[in-house]
């Protein structure tokens, strides 16, 4: 698949999805023509070592992958004072199992340059959230040190999830693949994946619901690592998905809007 050739599903025409990964398709030829594939895949041997993500996961419980974000869609801005090595220090310090770093650049002020940055100023794994729709976009995440990718089902069909998830470990780096309904849970399992993260908001309309995440859990298999996603806000969040049966979850807004994202996480997982 070659982002030129993309096409968003139906079911999201008209969505702020729409928007954003018209965008990123924009912004992938440009990239494409400027630094070809084959001239990042040539420089792959220098890249740092893959940290074990999943490992890094079932190592800690709960587990908490923190997320580094300085602005969402539905948020606005979320940080002013934005200091990804200094957050990140804090998250480390304050017991999360791993970061998440957002690299969409125009509708969350993300961008690749932050993952390269934390690489070398953080030692737990980072995870490469964003819009991933090209076998280029993989590469990429490699080339800057992310040791896994999110992969979102309701962007993919079943061909490119499973295909995108094998790309990252042929790269050597794990696939966390995103779902919101039992048939994108479907999927996921379909292609394979042994990462799974039920997203608590909806894409398409940005409402939050843990319930979302209650009901799809019961229905993932024995070797599945499930991971809690949006929403998230108290230690008595955390607990109730806890007890469904979640081993990791993945916060974000609410670690970065507090005056210490450590403190918080601190706060989180007492």
């Amino acid at each position: 698949m070659i982002a030129t050739d993309y096409k968003i599903p139906e079911s999201l025409a008209g969505t702020i999805l729409e928007d954003i990964v018209y965008s990123k398709v924009h912004e992938l030829r440009g990239a494409m023509k400027k630094f070809p594939a084959v001239a990042i895949e040539s420089v792959l041997d220098r890249a740092p070592e893959i940290r074990p993500f999943k490992k890094a996961l079932e190592g800690k419980s709960p587990a908490v992958i923190a997320e580094v974000k300085k602005a969402s869609p539905s948020a606005g801005l979320i940080r002013r004072d934005f200091d990804a090595v200094h957050i990140a220090r804090e998250y480390q310090e304050s017991g999360a199992a791993a970061v998440s770093v957002i690299t969409e650049v125009q509708h969350f002020s993300g961008g690749l340059e932050v993952l390269a940055t934390l690489r070398w100023n953080s030692s737990m794994p980072l995870l490469r959230k964003d819009f991933i729709i090209d076998r280029y976009q993989v590469i990429e995440a490699r080339h800057a040190g992310a040791d896994a990718i999110l992969l979102i089902a309701a962007l993919l069909d079943s061909a490119a999830l499973k295909n995108l998830r094998v790309a990252a470990e042929k790269y050597g780096m794990e696939a966390l693949v995103e779902v919101h309904s039992e048939s994108e849970l479907d999927r996921a399992l379909e292609s394979g994946a042994t990462l799974v993260g039920v997203n608590n908001r909806d894409l398409r309309t940005f409402e939050v619901s843990l319930e979302t995440s209650l009901n799809l859990v019961r229905k993932m298999p024995k070797g599945v690592l499930p991971v809690a996603e949006s929403g998230i806000r108290t230690s008595g969040d955390l607990g109730r998905l806890r007890d469904a049966g979640f081993k990791a979850f993945l916060v974000g807004e609410q670690l970065m809007r507090a005056e210490s994202p450590g403190g918080a996480l601190r706060e989180l997982l007492r």
